[in-house]
């Protein structure tokens, strides 16, 4: 299993942590795809705490986390 956080906007509707089975997806933008999450929508992509790409592999045991553009002020 590859555990999937979203953070932040990208919670809505999807809670904080869920898992997608590794047979089913062979890189992040399959897992942006199976959310329906537009790739413009993320901001920061990280596989085991790592800078990726949408098109970077992931493997079983892998931990991708989403995280939208955030504004402060």
């Amino acid at each position: 299993m590859i555990e999937v956080r979203f953070f932040a906007t990208l919670r809505s509707g999807r809670g904080k942590i869920t898992e997608v089975s590794a047979d089913e997806v062979s890189t992040a933008g399959d897992i942006l795809r199976r959310f329906e999450i537009p790739e413009e929508e993320v901001h920061i992509l990280l596989i085991n705490g790592f800078h990726s790409r949408p098109e970077a592999a992931v493997k079983d045991g892998d931990i991708v986390s989403l995280f939208p553009p955030v504004g402060g002020g």
